[in-house]
């Protein structure tokens, strides 16, 4: 193994799991290790992921505020397409994993690495979505899991590995974790242990980045939303970078119990999985996002959109972010954002974001069209009845044969 790896690049976390894995990877093919930590805005100190990782033997760390480039670039162009994972997931762990592969990839490059590795597991849905995203980028990368190639397949005997090994192992991981979180600045995902039954209620303690719908505010709060060619760009009319303006939007949704999900959902590799989610501002921008598209965006074009949006999802679950189909669909969705400017007002109350108002420069909404009074005489009243005649002849042929046939 060593004369076929000599340099691995490792997306490191800092956590126990992640730091057996650079260990034993610096064990088993006697490689160099560097490590990429991506600040996504998981809201956790990242500096001792470089100090653990020091300890540890690494020899070249990359520690990285991805924020802007994660939102810009990956969250904003996805809720373009309004995209929820089977109706209503709004794919905060699936759309992190391109941007972590792509700058693995680059890492492996700049530092002349032969492979790269993750720490996900051999069940789950993101080994998937980091070495799909790997190849497309890089056909010739080699990909270490170490999840698929080691029997440390327990609790007991990972710790009884990091003690061998002397790696520090934190009291409160010393026994099985409660549940699994991914957390990054449009989500928060727990899921296992406690939450596997899906007929249990998740205990309150799961829920971490919203208060509970029912201890909000009792007073509802307005924000007003502005939009230029389909992505947020203010709240309450101060401009905002794309990062900063959803850390704002996560701290109104925060204090008034919006986003959570409770879903079970099906995984690409075959089995069903329960997840507790919470989407405080990507809650909050999929409503106000909607509401703009409301009134900008043609019947024609929004009805396709909305015919399209699962396909698209269903890509971005199953990590087929960097492929033809997405970046076709994309180009599409895209297209379709150019006159979705102006501002939206979104009521938040005890868990919902309610649209209670919208205004475009580009609004396709005519009052003088579907005015109940007297309007300017655009609308002929009798138009109606051949639009209707012509729509029934189909229908009168169909329903006449039916009669005939004795089925009324």
């Amino acid at each position: 193994m060593s004369t076929e790896i000599k340099k691995v690049v490792l997306a490191y976390s800092g956590g126990l799991d992640t730091s057996i894995i650079l260990k034993w990877l610096r064990n088993t093919y006697d490689c160099e290790v560097v490590t990429f930590t991506a600040d996504l805005g998981q809201g956790q100190e990242l500096e001792p992921a470089r100090q653990k990782a020091e300890m540890l033997g690494a020899k070249e760390i990359y520690i990285e505020d991805m924020r802007e480039e994660f939102v810009s670039d990956f969250v904003f162009p996805m809720f373009r397409a309004n995209a929820q994972y089977e109706g209503v997931y709004l794919l905060g762990t699936s759309i992190a994993r391109p941007l972590i592969s792509k700058r693995l990839v680059e890492i492996a490059h700049e530092t002349g690495a032969d492979a790269i590795s993750h720490g996900a597991t051999g069940k789950g849905n993101d080994q998937i979505r980091f070495e799909l995203s790997a190849y497309a980028l890089d056909p010739a990368i080699k990909i270490i899991a170490p999840w698929r190639e080691w029997d440390l397949q327990s609790r007991t005997k990972l710790i009884q590995y990091a003690e061998v090994n002397q790696i520090p192992v934190p009291k409160d991981k010393r026994g099985e974790a409660p549940f699994s979180v991914d957390a990054n600045l449009l989500h928060t995902s727990s899921e296992g242990k406690v939450l596997e039954n899906p007929a249990e209620e998740a205990p309150d303690y799961v829920y971490q980045r919203t208060v509970d719908p029912v201890d909000a505010p009792d007073t509802p709060e307005t924000i007003s939303i502005g939009f230029e060619r389909g992505d947020a760009v203010s709240i309450d009319g101060r401009k905002l970078s794309p990062a900063t303006l959803l850390t704002e939007l996560n701290e109104y949704g925060r204090r008034h119990g919006v986003g959570r999900l409770d879903l079970v959902e099906n995984r690409y590799v075959g089995m069903k999985s329960r997840g507790v989610y919470e989407t405080p501002g990507g809650t909050i921008l999929l409503a106000a996002h909607r509401g703009m598209e409301s009134i900008t965006l043609d019947r024609g074009a929004a009805h396709l959109k909305d015919e399209l949006m699962p396909k698209y999802a269903e890509m971005i679950y199953n990590g087929f972010w960097f492929s033809p189909e997405r970046e076709m669909l994309q180009a599409l969705i895209d297209k379709s954002q150019e006159y979705v400017s102006g501002e939206v007002r979104v009521k938040l109350y005890k868990g919902m974001a309610s649209v209670c108002g919208r205004t475009s420069p580009h609004s396709l909404y005519s009052e003088d069209l579907v005015t109940f009074e007297e309007g300017s005489g655009t609308y002929d009243h009798h138009d109606a009845e051949g639009f209707i005649r012509l729509n029934a002849l189909r229908l009168k042929t169909w329903g006449a044969r039916n009669r005939r046939a004795g089925n009324p």
